[in-house]
C-alpha cells in the first residue's frame, strides 16, 4: 500500500510539474512568431527606410530572452537539450536513468540554484530602482524582462525534479521509459 501511495504521489508531482511547463512552452512557442515578425519589422526599417528606433531593437533581444527563459523547462521536457550521446546511447534504460538523475542532482539543479540565488537581489535591485533602458527612445521596462531570469531557471528546475522522478521510478524498476512526451 505504502509503495503505491508513493509511487502515485511522485506521479502526481511529476504530472504537474510536466503539465505547467508544457503549457509555458506551448504559450512561449508564439514569441517565435513575435520574434520573427520584430526582427523582420527591423531589417526592412533599416535597408528600405534607412532608420531605426532603439524601443525596437530593444524589444527583439527582450523577446528573445523571454522566449530563451520560457521555454528551457518545456524543452527539457521534450528531451530537446543537447547531450553527448557516444555513452548514453548505447546504455539500457536504467542506464540512462543513472545518467539522467545524477546529471539532474549534479549539475542542473545546482546550476539552476546559482542562476536564480545570485539572479534574485539583481532583480529586486531593477524593480526597486524602477529600471528603464539607458537609451534614449529605450524600453522602460526593464526590470520585467529581469525578473525572468529566475522565473526560467526556476522552470527548468522543476523540470529537472520531473525528469529526477522519473529517472529513479525507472531505476527502482517502476517504468521501463527515460523519455516521456505530452
Amino acid at each position: 500500500m505504502k509503495k503505491n501511495f508513493f509511487y502515485n504521489s511522485l506521479k502526481c508531482v511529476q504530472s504537474a510539474i510536466d503539465a505547467i511547463n508544457y503549457w509555458i512552452g506551448r504559450g512561449a512557442a508564439w514569441l517565435s512568431v513575435l520574434l520573427v515578425t520584430v526582427v523582420f519589422a527591423n531589417v526592412v526599417m533599416r535597408y528600405l527606410f534607412h532608420t531605426s528606433f532603439v524601443f525596437m531593437q530593444e524589444f527583439e533581444w527582450h523577446v528573445f530572452a523571454a522566449l530563451f527563459l520560457l521555454a528551457g523547462g518545456y524543452t527539457l521536457l521534450k528531451d530537446g537539450h543537447v547531450r553527448v550521446d557516444i555513452i548514453y546511447q548505447r546504455l539500457g534504460w536504467r542506464g540512462r536513468a543513472w545518467i539522467n538523475l545524477l546529471g539532474v542532482l549534479l549539475f542542473l539543479l545546482p546550476g539552476c540554484y546559482l542562476v536564480m540565488a545570485t539572479s534574485f537581489s539583481f532583480v529586486l535591485s531593477s524593480f526597486h530602482m524602477g529600471e528603464g533602458s539607458p537609451d534614449p527612445g529605450g524600453i522602460p521596462l526593464r526590470y520585467l524582462v529581469k525578473s525572468l531570469i529566475p522565473l526560467g531557471f526556476g522552470l527548468l528546475a522543476m523540470q529537472g525534479v520531473s525528469l529526477a522522478i522519473s529517472s529513479l521510478l525507472t531505476i527502482c524498476g517502476q517504468e521501463r521509459t527515460v523519455k516521456r512526451r505530452l
